[in-house]
């Protein structure tokens, strides 16, 4: 499924409950909205062209910017504002994801073993 963008289109190539998989194609001087994902991580894997991602971190007053190139990869955390614009024209790999926190569980005991029962 291709979609138009202002800034070029992309094509989402597999999507399903905890991942999502488009190839991007950006116009030189392009740039994708400032946004963030509540939950979703954002990477990037840049085929062609020059992209710069810019990171508004969350945690210091401060933006960082990435400029990667071909075979160049990148990714975002939940949280944070961002938006990538394209040098030259672009083709790119966009992905998201959700990652499970493995220090999710809260116990109320230890558990145990009872050799009687």
């Amino acid at each position: 499924m291709k979609s138009g963008k202002i800034w070029g289109h992309t094509e989402q190539i597999i999507a399903n409950h905890s991942f999502e998989f488009h190839r991007i194609e950006i116009k030189k001087g392009g740039h994708c909205s400032v946004h963030k994902h509540k939950y979703k991580w954002n990477g990037f894997f840049i085929e062609s062209g020059k992209l710069k991602v810019h990171v508004r971190k969350e945690d210091y007053e401060l933006i960082d910017v990435t400029e990667l190139g071909p075979g160049h990869s990148m990714q975002v955390k939940p949280g944070e504002f961002h938006w990538f614009e394209a040098e030259e024209d672009t083709v790119a790999f966009e992905l998201y994801w959700a990652e499970f926190d493995h220090n999710d569980i809260e116990r109320e005991s230890v558990g145990g073993f009872n050799p009687n029962e």
